[in-house]
């Protein structure tokens, strides 16, 4: 099936406009007999709970969380992008638009990067007129600083924490809404079902995580907002409750998976400690301004890195990719780190890791000034490696961060499932095959503020409200489904523990379907998670019930689905026979080591049908046109 994405036609400077002016509206009066419901209270959640709640929708928002501030957007650090162009240096929508497509390496639909350029700019007045505390210079402006890909400084910040503080703006607004009634919350429940009638999105069925109970809530549209998938990795920079199970859910009901294998590895990461640890620690991007990557020259080095001379260092990124340097893309750069580390010069132990280091920016701008702008950072590093960062380099190596790839999803981020809507990294839209850094926070908030209110509207103001009922049948066959899953994970008797699974399988992808893949590589993987996948249902153990707290349950849930979505993610990377961004096909490379892609063949987003297991998903195909941004080799030299 060729899929339409709705994308407006003509100038794209007018679409969002003309589009926005074209869709349906709901009148006020009409809007308090629809209810939304909206799984995930991340940025992309939480502002779009709180925007439809002032617009005067009913809305019910659901986490797994005990706090919509613990969100995972909470841990994001480095910044977020925007044209503002406050430091006169060149930057403008166009220019975003342009970095957005390149740095996604021309897999992204154009009109959808061109709106979310466009309404950044709003996210920056949204967010200060909420009290977001981001920098300032010294004259009292917003101040801003560069992430990889681009050669202006686009990125507004707070220190390293402004995903805590954009989280805490966007919980401000939700907690408003909450109190004036238009917005219910339901902490610590986790869906595990989505209730379609008639192939619409009417409802979803939860489990209360802490008495246990399955039950069902209805509505007139959904709205997914439950991140992405990477912790398919095991080990990845995303916390542990991080997963795939809600849109995995909808997959399994019909919702098409776009491009599963775009997922993206950060360069700057604390590496690996042991083989136990359960996450691995993002170091943000935004360290890459003032720290100089390097390695030494000699293969086996000893000396302790303030010992090796200037002469004896290799600070491979600018010597590699002298126009951006250390800001080279994240994909670009996370390559460039292991094949440093398999060329024998990596440092640290089991010599997987690389130096980024402070000494220079510390002589030429004082250690006060490293401190007042990355302090947190480097606290955070020294908790974790007992190192000093300011004294001595810290060592970083690269780690599975995001997932670009996500529910097929058009221009008014409505699935293929119609009521069924997808905002933020859920969702496969705006990053193509690799996501530039500080554009995750951009995303979400775009999709929550200052999308989904408008289309959404056009959706619910086609259809009749109160369609579905609590008591009716699709309700009840999606509960006795859901206790029927749970009351199996239950009753296996096994030997081995949900993290057992998690952790066979996260070495699996990582070492089949990471960094660098192949044919070879994915087939094996292929073969290897459906074996495992049998023993999961032959061998689990659960320990505890399932009418009480039981995290042991919880996870042994998620595994489950990782199981399924990752055999999906490795068979998508196999039919992607090109590299593209984070997805490096080893047999598709230039002379250089850089990716190279087959526009002929594959300039098209993926998009597979579930057809349960055992069996290959359908692929359908979203061809990809390029009117305002040319092809061209993505260089960064």
């Amino acid at each position: 099936m060729i899929l339409d994405g709705k994308s407006p036609t003509g100038p794209i400077e007018n679409t969002w406009d003309k589009h926005r002016f074209d869709m349906k509206l709901v009148n006020p009066s009409n809007k308090r007999k629809y209810k939304v419901l909206v799984v995930g209270t991340g940025l992309a959640g939480a502002s779009a709970a709180a925007s439809l709640g002032e617009l005067g929708y009913n809305v019910e928002t659901f986490c797994y969380q005990d706090s919509p501030r613990r969100a995972h957007s909470i841990a994001a650090q480095g910044g977020i992008n925007a044209a503002k162009n406050y430091p006169n240096d060149g930057d403008s929508i166009r220019r975003l638009f342009y970095d957005t497509v390149k740095g996604g390496d021309f897999r992204a639909r154009e009109a959808d990067v061109w709106r979310l350029a466009q309404v950044s700019n709003n996210i920056i007045d949204q967010c200060a007129a909420q009290g977001v505390p981001f920098a300032r210079d010294y004259g009292g402006y917003l101040d801003t600083r560069s992430f990889g890909g681009a050669q202006v400084s686009r990125t507004f910040y707070a220190r390293g924490l402004t995903g805590q503080q954009l989280l805490l703006g966007a919980y401000s607004a939700l907690s408003r809404q909450i109190k004036l009634g238009t917005v219910k919350l339901y902490p610590r429940t986790e869906m595990l079902d989505l209730i379609l009638v008639d192939g619409e999105a009417k409802g979803i069925t939860i489990r209360d995580l802490v008495t246990g109970k399955i039950r069902t809530h209805v509505g007139d549209a959904v709205v997914l907002c439950t991140g992405g998938y990477i912790n398919v990795y095991n080990l990845s920079t995303n916390a542990r409750g991080c997963s795939a199970t809600a849109i995995w859910k909808a997959c399994k009901k019909g919702a098409y998976m776009a491009n599963p294998c775009y997922t993206q590895i950060h360069p700057t990461c604390i590496p690996q400690a042991g083989e136990y640890q359960s996450k691995l620690t993002l170091m943000s991007e935004s360290l890459r301004n003032d720290g100089r990557i390097w390695v030494p020259k000699k293969h086996d080095e000893t000396r302790p890195a303030n010992e090796i001379p200037e002469e004896d260092r290799d600070y491979y990124l600018e010597r590699k990719y002298p126009s951006y340097g250390n800001l080279a893309p994240r994909d670009i750069s996370s390559r460039a780190a292991k094949e440093q580390c398999d060329d024998g010069r990596g440092v640290g132990p089991g010599g997987r890791g690389v130096f980024l280091d402070f000494r220079d920016s510390i002589k030429r701008l004082g250690e006060d000034v490293i401190r007042e702008r990355y302090s947190n950072l480097f606290e955070m590093y020294e908790r974790i490696t007992d190192e000093d960062g300011y004294k001595v380099p810290m060592r970083i190596y690269p780690a599975p961060h995001y997932a670009m790839g996500g529910l097929w999803v058009d221009y008014n981020c409505m699935s293929n499932l119609p009521g069924l809507f997808v905002l933020g990294e859920a969702n496969f839209s705006v990053h193509g095959a690799n996501r530039l850094g500080a554009s995750a926070l951009m995303q979400g908030l775009a999709d929550g503020y200052f999308v989904i209110p408008y289309t959404i509207g056009d959706y619910l103001a086609q259809t009749t409200p109160g369609m579905l009922k609590e008591d009716a049948a699709e309700c009840k066959a999606s509960m006795d489904e859901v206790e029927g899953s749970v009351e199996k994970l239950l009753s296996m008797g096994g030997k081995r523990t949900p993290a057992e699974f998690m952790r066979e399988l996260g070495t699996i992808m990582w070492e089949y379907a990471g960094m660098a893949r192949s044919a070879e590589s994915l087939g094996q993987a292929i073969e290897k998670i459906p074996v495992l996948r049998e023993e999961f249902w032959e061998d689990l153990k659960v320990a505890g019930a399932g009418s009480e707290l039981n995290q042991q349950l919880e996870n042994a849930g998620r595994v489950a689905d990782f199981l399924e979505f990752g055999e999906m993610l490795c068979r998508d990377a196999l039919n992607r026979d090109e590299s593209c961004g984070a997805h490096f096909r080893v047999e598709h490379q230039t002379g250089e080591g850089e990716a190279e892609r087959d526009d002929e063949n594959f300039s098209y987003s993926a998009a597979w049908e579930y057809k349960g297991n055992g069996n290959e998903p359908e692929l359908h195909k979203e061809p990809l046109t390029f009117e305002n941004i040319h092809y061209a080799v993505r260089s960064y030299k």
